[in-house]
C-alpha cells in the first residue's frame, strides 16, 4: 500500500536527516521533492502544490532551522497536514433509520458489489445488525447471481425480483421486505457504466429520491487515481453523497485518490477494502494513513485486529495446556488460523514500523502458512496432540503425505519446540531464566 509514495518521501526526507548541513534551501529542495512524489503517485497538481506550500509556512514558522531534529520536525509537519488532507478526523457511518438504508454507487468494476458484501459482514458482525442486501443492477446479467454468492459468503438474505427491469420499484419493495422481516440495515447495490452518463445519474437520482438512504456511499478503484477522483466529483454533483469508500488498497495503488479526493468533493474517506477476502475491510482514519505512507506503521490497527481475533476462553485453555506441558500442533493450527483472520500478511506486515520498508522487495504471500498447515494435517491425531512421538519413520510419512521433505518438517518440529519453550517460560514468568537463554545464544 503506497510503497512507491513511501520510498519516495523517504528519500525527500533523507537530506533533513542529519545528512549535511540544514538550511532553508535544503528545506525548499526536500519539499520540491515531496511535490514531486505527490504528482508521481497522481495527486492533482493544484493540490500538490498548495500542500507544500503550506508545509513550507509551518516549517518556517516552527523554525525548523533551528531545532536539533529537523529532519523529524518536517515529517510530523507533513505527517499533520497528509491527516488533514485526507480529511483530519475519523467519520462513522450513519446508522439512524427503521432501517437505515445504504445506497451503493459507482462505476462498474469499482467492487461495489463485492464491498456490498463486505459491509454488509461488517455491519453484521462488528455491529451486531440484521442486514438486507438489494440487487438494483438490473443490466449486467452476472450482476445478481454475484450479490446472491457474496450474500451467501456472509450469511445475509439477498433480495432480488427476476425479470423486473424497474430498480426504484425494486428498492422500494425491499425496503418494505425489510421492515416485515426485522431487517434494520438494507444495503442497496446499484448498477454502474464504464462511464459517467446521463441514463446511469438519473437512475440512481431516482433511486435516491425513492428511498430517502441515510447513507449514500460513492465506492471508488483506488488504482485508477485522478480518474477516480474527477469520477467522484461527477457523481457528488448529482448525487451529494455522504461518504467515499476506496476498494483495492492492496493492489499497486498510487495513492493518489486517498490523497486528494477529500480536497476535490469534500467529502470524507469512510472506509477502504483492503484484500479480497469478505473480512478484509477498514473504517478509513486519515491519521494512521499518514502515518503508513510515511513508513511509521499503523501498530493501533494492527493491535485492534489482535484483539478481534482475540477469544478469552480460548487463552485460558492454551494457558492450561502449556502449564501441563500439552501445548500440541492442534493448538498451534487454531492460533495460525486465529492470524489469518487479520488480514492479508503484506497488509500486516505494513502495519508494523519499519517493517514495510524492510519487507518492501519482498514477496508475501498470503498462503505463507499453507505449507505450515499441509505438514500438519499429515499428522495422526495422536501425533498432533503428543508431538514427542514423531521419530524419523512417522517424519518421512508427513512429509509424503504433505508433499515436503523431512527437512521441512524437521524444521517445523524445531521453530515449534521453541516456541514451545518460550511460551512456557513466559508462562512461568521466568524472565531471568529467559534472559539467561538469550545470553547463551549469543
Amino acid at each position: 500500500m503506497f510503497n512507491n509514495l513511501s520510498d519516495k518521501l523517504d528519500k525527500a526526507f533523507h537530506v533533513l536527516k542529519g545528512h549535511g548541513s540544514i538550511t532553508e534551501i535544503n528545506v525548499a529542495e526536500t519539499l520540491k521533492e515531496v511535490r514531486r512524489a505527490l504528482l508521481d503517485a497522481d495527486v492533482n497538481f493544484k493540490i500538490a502544490k498548495k500542500f507544500t506550500n503550506t508545509v513550507k509556512e509551518k516549517a518556517m514558522g516552527q523554525d525548523v532551522l533551528t531545532t536539533l531534529n529537523p529532519g523529524q520536525l518536517m515529517v510530523k509537519i507533513v505527517k499533520d497536514e497528509l491527516t488533514e488532507l485526507m480529511g483530519g478526523d475519523t467519520v462513522g457511518i450513519n446508522l439512524k433509520g427503521a432501517p437505515t438504508v445504504i445506497l451503493m454507487s459507482g462505476l462498474q468494476g469499482s467492487g461495489k458489489t463485492t464491498f456490498s458484501g463486505k459491509l454488509a459482514n461488517f455491519l453484521k458482525t462488528k455491529k451486531n445488525k440484521q442486514v438486507l442486501l438489494v440487487g438494483c443492477d438490473v443490466y449486467r446479467p452476472a450482476a445478481i447471481n454475484q450479490l446472491k454468492v457474496v450474500g451467501e459468503q456472509v450469511g445475509v438474505e439477498v433480495y432480488a425480483e427476476e425479470g423486473n427491469m424497474n430498480p426504484v420499484v425494486i428498492a422500494e419493495n425491499a425496503v418494505k421486505h425489510a421492515k416485515s422481516t426485522g431487517k434494520n440495515v438494507v444495503i442497496i447495490d446499484t448498477a454502474g457504466r464504464l462511464a459517467v452518463d446521463e441514463e446511469m445519474m438519473k437512475e440512481i437520482s431516482n433511486i435516491h429520491k425513492s428511498v430517502a438512504p441515510q447513507e449514500t456511499l460513492f465506492v471508488v478503484d483506488s488504482m485508477t487515481g485522478q480518474d477516480a477522483v474527477n469520477t467522484a466529483k461527477s457523481f457528488n454533483d448529482i448525487l451529494n453523497f455522504d461518504g467515499v469508500v476506496l476498494t483495492k488498497l492492496d493492489g499497486d495503488t498510487r495513492g493518489g485518490a486517498a490523497i486528494s479526493i477529500k480536497s476535490v468533493v469534500n467529502k470524507p474517506i469512510k472506509f477502504i477494502g483492503t484484500g479480497e477476502k469478505m473480512e478484509a475491510i477498514d473504517v478509513f482514519h486519515p491519521d494512521r494513513m499518514a502515518e503508513r505512507i510515511l513508513g511509521m506503521g499503523d501498530v493501533v490497527s494492527l493491535v485492534e485486529r489482535a484483539q478481534e481475533q482475540y477469544d478469552e476462553e480460548e487463552a485460558r485453555k492454551i494457558q492450561k495446556k502449556i502449564a501441563k506441558n500439552q501445548f500440541g500442533f492442534d493448538d498451534f493450527l487454531k492460533q495460525i488460523q486465529q492470524i489469518k483472520k487479520m488480514g492479508n500478511m503484506k497488509d500486516l506486515v505494513g502495519m508494523i514500523p519499519g517493517a514495510g520498508k524492510m519487507m518492501k522487495d519482498v514477496d508475501i504471500d498470503d498462503d505463507a502458512f499453507k505449507g505450515i498447515e499441509a505438514i500438519i494435517h499429515s499428522m495422526t491425531p495422536a501425533e498432533r496432540s503428543t508431538p514427542a512421538m514423531i521419530n524419523a519413520s512417522r517424519k518421512k510419512r508427513i512429509a509424503k503425505g504433505s508433499g515436503t521433505n523431512v527437512q521441512e518438517v524437521n524444521q517445523l518440529m524445531k521453530q515449534f519446540n521453541q516456541m514451545s519453550k518460550m511460551m512456557k517460560m513466559m508462562q512461568g514468568g521466568g524472565g531471568k531464566k529467559m534472559m539467561q537463554m538469550m545470553k547463551g545464544m549469543q
